[in-house]
């Protein structure tokens, strides 16, 4: 079945009622204000995961090495997450000008049958993502309340997270009323609590490590930059696109990473520690039990995804069918698979997409200034994979991961180039430079190329 032609997204308002149309073929309905995107992005920013994840940014080099300091820790939270979501917010912008979600957005970058390949990159990320969160919200809930088993809470989980992306646009409200504001009372609660235990001088500890641990906070951010554009295409403005991305992401990460950043330093001494210690407060099983239960909006998120960018490839088929469907492969994956062993093929393919989010911005915004093809038969653009594939070389030079085949291959490349990591570097802001400087040179070259001669 071939891919019907689509140049260009034709874009209508919307209103409360509005929802996604079935294929991409159809009028886009741009109907989310600011609070819709603050809300929906402000609960993708808070995540259990992260909670744990706080102990990359205070002890950067591993278990057993000296931590930063916490002002250190809290600078290198906040501008990693800045750094982050600016890129982030920025594709948001390009999709809400177009109306077209982030994988058909790479036609224009790639070309119509090129986009093909990180379209199949995304969907086995977001795929496995979704496998993970419903894994996570089960070991959660679990916690809280032991009765009902493991098995029972991923059947639920995978039942509701199907519901949610049959009306996306009504799941992006309800997450805005709803769980918005319960989210943001239970961090407040967090913090407060947490704040009644003593903490260690506010310089006690080193700097050293400080762009490592910021680079585990920029790529927690920019992990959302395959799926941006699949929500904001339906922003009723570029501005509110851009702001509400933002600012809902950036302060929800910093509050997230900042409370498992304080239970590490006061009552818990490994991640193992931080849900029992969030437990433990008063009122502590119903923070922990929300918390889970909000987990939902990650699980919807990488769902939907996967179904909208399968409609890259296919954009007839009804998004409604791929996004049920899907979940009940994610629920099936989530009973059966060790998703332990996936989660580090995950962080590689993560890395992936920052050096292309780099590509993306720069040719859109600068080089080709928005003038994008994206139908599907767009001429292939091979010339953007050069800028992409530097980023990513740069970024497995400094970090390739825990995965120890790989990890192996690219020491043994280190040593042939006589390249050496150093402490101070960042393997996602070096690698998003080198591929967006690339970029920026390559489409110089090609302006300068097809500039007409001067007649002699």
């Amino acid at each position: 079945m071939s891919s019907p032609a689509i140049s260009h997204f034709t874009t209508v308002g919307g209103d409360q009622r509005s929802e996604v149309a079935r294929t991409l073929v159809e009028p886009v309905p741009q109907s989310l204000g600011m609070l819709d995107l603050f809300g929906l992005w402000g609960n993708l920013g808070v995540s259990l995961l992260g909670f744990t994840g706080a102990i990359f940014v205070l002890q950067p080099n591993g278990v057993g090495t000296p931590e930063l300091s916490l002002a250190a820790a809290l600078v290198s939270i906040v501008l990693g997450t800045l750094l982050g979501t600016w890129a982030v917010a920025a594709i948001g912008v390009a999709g809400t000008r177009t109306g077209a979600p982030t994988m058909v957005l790479l036609r224009g970058l790639f070309g119509g049958e090129l986009s093909y390949l990180p379209t199949l990159l995304n969907i086995l990320q977001c795929l496995g993502w979704g496998v993970f969160e419903l894994v996570t919200i089960s070991t959660a809930a679990h916690t809280v309340a032991p009765s009902l088993s493991r098995t029972t809470y991923i059947l639920v989980a995978g039942v509701a997270t199907a519901l949610l992306t049959i009306r996306p646009l009504g799941a992006v409200r309800v997450l805005r009323r709803v769980a918005a504001p319960l989210v943001a009372m239970v961090l407040v609660y967090l913090v407060v609590d947490l704040l009644r235990h003593p903490l260690p001088g506010f310089t006690h500890g080193t700097w050293g490590g400080f762009w490592p641990a910021t680079d585990t906070v920029v790529a927690a951010a920019i992990s959302f930059a395959p799926l941006v554009a699949d929500y904001t295409r339906h922003a009723r403005s570029e501005r509110t696109a851009f702001v509400g991305t933002l600012l809902g992401y950036s302060i929800t990460q910093v509050a997230c990473y900042v409370i498992g950043l304080i239970a590490l330093v006061t009552v818990a001494r490994t991640p193992d520690d931080i849900y029992g210690a969030f437990i433990a407060v008063p009122l502590g099983s119903v923070c922990f039990a929300l918390l889970a239960a909000r987990e939902l909006d990650q699980s919807f998120a990488n769902v939907y995804s996967t179904a909208v960018s399968i409609q890259n490839l296919r954009p007839l088929w009804d998004r409604r069918v791929l996004a049920v469907a899907i979940s009940v492969v994610a629920t099936a994956m989530a009973l059966w698979t060790n998703i332990n062993d996936y989660e580090n093929f995950l962080v590689l393919l993560g890395s992936v997409f920052i050096p292309m989010s780099a590509v993306f911005e720069v040719d859109f915004f600068v080089g080709s200034r928005d003038r994008w093809d994206l139908g599907a038969r767009s001429r292939d653009r091979w010339g953007m994979v050069l800028p992409w594939a530097l980023g990513f070389v740069t970024y497995q030079l400094i970090n390739p991961g825990y995965i120890g085949w790989w990890v192996s291959m690219w020491s043994s490349i280190d040593r042939v180039v006589h390249f050496h990591s150093q402490p101070w570097m960042s393997a996602s802001i070096l690698s998003f430079a080198a591929a967006a400087v690339a970029t920026l040179l390559g489409d110089v070259a090609i302006k300068v190329l097809r500039r007409p001669r001067l007649a002699r």
